[in-house]
């Protein structure tokens, strides 16, 4: 079998810090049977959430079986998700932006046997929906939990409480047409219909700038 270096985007700090956090949790639950140290296996955590190595292909690179491979990874997502604020803080810690950006992403996966909920008619493939709050820089603030790939982002971004939370916060933030009727502070496009008159050139100036709104750059993780 053929191997080869790889680049992880991260800081070095982002290793030492998951790292530790690994450390903590192997302290308060000790097992002798540890096929890779918490450095390495925090490598391999950020191998798979950073550049989407399979599991086959980090158990070949480090030398595990693909089970713990597995294991190792879900491990250490614990521990990040409990880190995570919930949506009514981080809406709070967003408060000093002068405006957020809303947006929603459908992240792939293998098909299910139960696969009708999260195939997603839109974009015509299976995977889970994920509502990412941003600054106006386009930097990821907060991401929802994985919702099923059919829910439409205006319903995911309810189910969530992001809605009520900017709502309630009276935060603004701008979205794309697909959060239409949200209301409250939530400013989506002008949208045009055949019995009304044309949209303005302001109204159409709003519209692009909208479209060009820097969250993608948050949904890229």
């Amino acid at each position: 079998m053929l191997s080869y270096s790889a680049a992880i985007p991260l800081s070095n700090h982002t290793l030492i810090r998951l790292a530790e956090l690994l450390r903590v949790r192997r302290a308060e639950r000790p097992c002798r049977w540890r096929r890779l140290d918490a450095s390495r296996q925090a490598l391999l955590v950020l191998a798979h959430l950073r550049n989407g190595d399979t599991y086959a292909r980090l158990a070949a690179g480090f030398a595990i079986g693909g089970s713990t491979a597995w294991r190792y990874v879900h491990e250490a997502a614990d521990l990040l998700a409990m880190l995570a604020d919930d949506v009514h803080d981080a809406v709070l810690r967003a408060g000093r932006l002068a405006y957020a950006i809303l947006d929603g992403t459908l992240i792939p996966i293998d098909r299910l046997a139960d696969e009708r909920p999260y195939y997603s008619g839109k974009r015509r493939r299976h995977g889970v929906n994920v509502q990412v709050l941003a600054d106006p820089a386009g930097r990821l603030v907060w991401a929802s939990p994985a919702l099923s790939g059919a829910t439409h982002d205006l319903a995911a971004s309810r189910v969530t409480g992001l809605i009520d939370a900017l709502r309630v916060a009276g935060m603004k933030a701008f979205a794309d047409k697909g959060y239409q009727g949200a209301g409250g502070s939530i400013r989506t496009p002008f949208k045009g219909h055949r019995l009304r008159p044309p949209l303005s050139r302001h109204q159409c100036s709003v519209n692009r700038a909208l479209a060009f709104a820097p969250a993608g750059r948050a949904v890229a993780l």
